[in-house]
């Protein structure tokens, strides 16, 4: 299996979430770990070709390791996109072939793919032949009607005839008709098992296993199989969790001791976002867990719930102030 500085990053990942895993999000949790492979919201390639290209392909550099999702179902747009976003500096291209979302499935592309494992086929095979950086896929176990046992076997063979290497299994199906992309996340029971045996089926690829993983004891435990961890929801919504002590995952020390200490090393990065124009909730809705389960934590969330669409710096302090109090 082919090791690289970014599949070692894969160990674990944060999953791509539309509206949540913007740069400034990205920002905030590179600063807890700098091991960890992040990942962009979903990106069409057609946005990519005609849309706003500074928009929506700008990041940090202290963001790397860093990949880029895109969504998409026509080969020769995807080429073109995974083109530009190779050359703009990204680590990795990723096609989601996961998202169960109406918007998604209109576009043709997302979860629905599944069911079309040889547009897949070819959708990567171009993909690959124009790109400098690795190509990979986030898929699901099935979708709708479909026996995972059957689909996601056959579909990763297909994946590894094209050159494929590294995929991201959600350990769910999706259901296209009858569930929301909220329901989808949660109503489809998880098979890990399936996932563990895909590993021990397919030990030349790099596989990572997703969904409903929601603590650092959970990440460990699939480990002990799985080559990585994608996490989504737990690292978003209870970020110190996942990504505080995640660095010990590559036998490294964390870089900070305390979430306090991640919040105060977050204020220069703010102040030049306020300085330049940006508003305080930009940044701070994404670090609303930080203090998840500690004392304070209720503070810290309602003031700058109440007060960052508004405020400035000073609203970002009385915040911290809630914690520190509490923690002192």
């Amino acid at each position: 299996m082919m090791k690289n500085a970014v599949t070692d990053a894969a160990t674990l990942s944060v999953a791509p979430m539309m509206d949540w895993t913007d740069r400034h999000c990205r920002v905030f949790h590179r600063l807890m770990s700098r091991h960890a492979l992040l990942y962009s919201e979903m990106v069409t390639a057609p946005a990519i070709i005609l849309g706003d290209r500074n928009r929506l392909l700008d990041y940090d550099a202290a963001e790397h390791p860093l990949a880029l999702q895109l969504g998409g179902s026509d080969p020769a747009e995807l080429a073109s996109a995974t083109r530009i976003a190779a050359n703009w500096g990204y680590d990795e291209i990723n096609l989601n072939v996961g998202c169960p979302s109406d918007r998604v499935q209109s576009g043709c592309f997302g979860a629905v793919l599944m069911k079309t494992p040889d547009l897949v086929a070819e959708c990567v095979a171009r993909m690959i032949a124009v790109s400098p950086v690795e190509v990979t896929v986030k898929c699901r176990i099935g979708v709708d009607d479909q026996v995972p046992e059957d689909v996601l076997p056959a579909f990763l063979d297909r994946l590894r005839d094209e050159g494929i290497r590294r995929v991201t299994i959600h350990a769910r199906k999706a259901w296209l008709q009858g569930l929301s992309p909220k329901e989808n996340r949660d109503i489809p029971p998880v098979d890990y098992p399936l996932v563990h045996r895909m590993k021990q089926d397919f030990p030349d690829l790099h596989l990572s296993i997703n969904g409903g993983i929601a603590d650092s004891d959970s990440v460990r435990h699939h480990l002990r199989v799985m080559d990585g961890v994608m996490v989504g929801r737990a690292a978003y919504h209870q970020p110190w969790d996942i990504l505080g002590q995640a660095d010990r995952l590559w036998g490294d020390t964390p870089p900070f001791t305390t979430p306090h200490q991640v919040a105060l090393a977050m204020r220069p990065y703010i102040l030049d976002h306020l300085a330049s124009g940006g508003r305080l909730h930009q940044i701070t809705r994404h670090m609303l867990g930080l203090f998840h389960g500690m004392p304070g934590a209720r503070g810290w969330k309602r003031t700058l719930s109440e007060g960052a669409s508004k405020g400035g710096i000073e609203v970002y302090d009385a915040a911290l102030q809630q914690v520190t109090e509490l923690a002192a």
